[in-house]
């Protein structure tokens, strides 16, 4: 079971990384970057502090659309192209390619956002002075892997792996005097990592009957919804009324709560004392993995009843 399962998250893998509009993506989601570091240079003061606070926004930001795109594109194109039948005649369930459907997307995901997160890095460093320092890594990396592309093609669709390993590793270093930026960028991008997988596994729901159209629009409004569902739990009846208010608080209650994954720079940074950081990340994480079992199981379910021909 586990190696099929492991075939299909590699050929998603593939499959995602070599598609156009990951590449356009992630192309907007550097110059966005650029504009954070812009408007950081304009800052009076704080210019650190509003260029990672831009940075994270934008990598949250981007890397839900990536998850609802990819997930809602991925398995209508195998429906459309047909080749999805010849994978499930083979021995092979299909909770078991649903599964590695969903690996497949939250891998490229997390290759997404962690080279995201090193570029955000890599510029608050240079920002601070680091400059000479960063020079000859990024050469250096920049080199490597231009040959090792051009040596061996088959793996040019690894490489992104190793290298946003890389870019994060060199921007952590480089960013080592900037402690609290640092420190929101990589806690933001976990959480963020935590919540895609939400995102992508409620999406992968969707697809499991539905257009990529319908599916994108339906995932992302269970995103807005997710987004204010502690703001709709607390509705004052007194303005909207009895109705309204258990309507806020019944959505509140079946979508998932997606503001556990962004929360306030003070606590990020530690300054919200109150609430201890780890044992928050340990319950986050706890939560993101249930509904992850949950919105896979409605998916396998809805699959496994659906009919191709």
């Amino acid at each position: 079971m586990l190696a099929r399962v492991f075939t299909v998250t590699l050929n998603t893998y593939r499959e995602a990384v070599r598609a156009r509009i990951l590449h356009g993506l992630f192309g907007l989601a550097v110059v966005t970057l650029g504009y954070a570091l812009v408007v950081g240079a304009y800052a009076l003061r704080s210019h650190d502090r509003v260029v990672s606070d831009l940075g994270s926004a934008a990598i949250s930001a981007y890397s839900i659309v990536v998850a609802v795109v990819i997930t809602a594109t991925s398995l209508y194109r195998e429906l459309e192209l047909k080749t999805i039948y010849p994978i499930l005649a083979r021995p092979m369930r299909r909770s078991e390619y649903i599964i590695g459907k969903f690996l497949g997307t939250w891998l490229t995901l997390l290759v997404f956002i962690v080279a995201n997160a090193g570029v955000l890095l890599v510029a608050i460093g240079i920002q601070a002075g680091a400059a000479g320092r960063a020079l000859w890594p990024l050469l250096l990396l920049a080199t490597a892997v231009s040959i090792i592309a051009y040596k061996k093609p088959k793996l040019r669709t690894w490489l992104p792996i190793p290298c946003a390993a890389l870019v994060l590793a060199l921007g952590v270093w480089l960013s080592s005097a900037q402690r609290a930026e640092m420190r929101v960028i990589v806690l933001q991008g976990a959480l963020t990592a935590l919540e895609v997988g939400v995102v992508a596994a409620l999406t992968l729901v969707f697809a499991a009957f539905s257009s990529p159209f319908l599916t994108a629009v339906f995932s992302l409004a269970m995103v807005v919804v997710g987004r204010g569902a502690a703001t709709l739990a607390a509705l004052p009846e007194r303005v909207f009324g009895a109705f309204i208010k258990s309507l806020g608080e019944g959505l509140a209650a079946l979508v998932p709560n997606l503001m556990v994954y962004v929360p306030t720079r003070a606590f990020l940074t530690g300054e919200a004392v109150a609430v201890p950081l780890w044992p928050y990340m340990g319950w986050a994480s706890l939560q993101a993995l249930g509904w992850i079992v949950f919105l896979l199981a409605g998916a396998v379910l809805i699959f496994e009843r659906r009919d191709f021909l």
